[in-house]
């Protein structure tokens, strides 16, 4: 059965007299995996702070585990867990030291060694934190992040500055989580490629509103347009945009066989359909 865990209506926010956020809205469900994606001045940060209880709203209806979080003690603070962007406290400690000392402040928080196995610390657990690789530094942070077992976990730019090996082994601990934990992951990123495929769902804001929500498959269908189909044939180069790249190259082969060479199927990415958005928004704009 489906639990929504966190649960947005009509949020607004001003500063002044600019609004930042105008009416937004969209849900998350337990284990689910949801990515937060728009240009700078969309409104993401302002609106992650309001979820973590940083920030007062100026208006609609918020819920994170059923708790206003503008009005959320200690006990719902205790159920989420925040990753920044960057994190540089405490370079003196050693990284089990740390952990087991956040620990302490959690009455249903991991094992302190399970968790270091758990994020790949092991060979470096007696290691000042100050001496860590960027890699492990971000590992550091995500067990920081989850040290409590949190229900919801709000990720700020997570692999910011890794490489793709310490990417990839990022995205599978957050898959994890999620998978396995039943970990709800709210995350904001400007990487479309890795909000693609980790994200079940994507949410879309520009000028402080909601332009698009659904998974990335559905959003690229439905706003990107065609697959593109290239193809040679006797020595020709063609191109067809179409809705069903299979058909279309299926009929291609049982036209011409093999005399069908050098077959590339470029399908509408996530990336296509946020630039159509972008575009879309900034040509009402004007």
């Amino acid at each position: 059965m489906e639990t929504t865990v966190i649960e947005i209506d009509g949020l607004r926010m001003r500063y002044g007299d600019r609004d930042v956020l105008h009416g937004v809205g969209f849900v998350a469900r337990r284990g689910e995996i949801l990515a937060l994606l728009g240009p700078n001045g969309a409104g993401k940060s302002t609106s992650i702070e309001i979820l973590e209880g940083f920030r007062r709203r100026s208006g609609g209806d918020v819920a994170v585990l059923g708790v206003d979080p503008g009005r959320g003690g200690e006990d719902w603070r205790g159920r989420i867990g925040i990753v920044l962007q960057s994190w540089r406290d405490h370079g003196k400690w050693a990284v089990r030291e740390l952990l087991a000392h956040l620990a302490r402040y959690y009455p249903g928080a991991w094992d302190t060694d399970a968790l270091i196995a758990a994020v790949g610390l092991g060979g470096v657990a007696r290691q000042r934190i100050r001496t860590l690789s960027g890699g492990q530094r971000r590992r550091l942070d995500l067990a920081i992040g989850i040290v409590g077992r949190p229900e919801v976990l709000f990720l700020d730019e997570p692999t910011t500055g890794l490489d793709p090996q310490a990417r990839r082994e990022f995205h599978r601990l957050i898959e994890g989580l999620a998978a396995e934990h039943g970990t709800t992951v709210l995350l904001t990123t400007h990487d479309l490629d890795e909000a693609e495929r980790l994200a079940g769902r994507i949410v879309i804001l520009d000028g402080g509103r909601v332009v698009a929500d659904g998974r990335p498959d559905e959003l690229a269908r439905g706003i990107a347009g065609a697959d593109e189909v290239r193809w040679t044939l006797d020595g020709r180069r063609h191109t067809e945009a179409t809705a069903d790249s299979t058909g279309f190259a299926f009929e291609l082969f049982r036209r011409h066989g093999a005399a069908v060479r050098e077959l590339e199927i470029r399908r509408a990415s996530l990336e296509d359909t946020y630039l159509a958005l972008v575009r879309a928004a900034e040509g009402a704009d004007r």
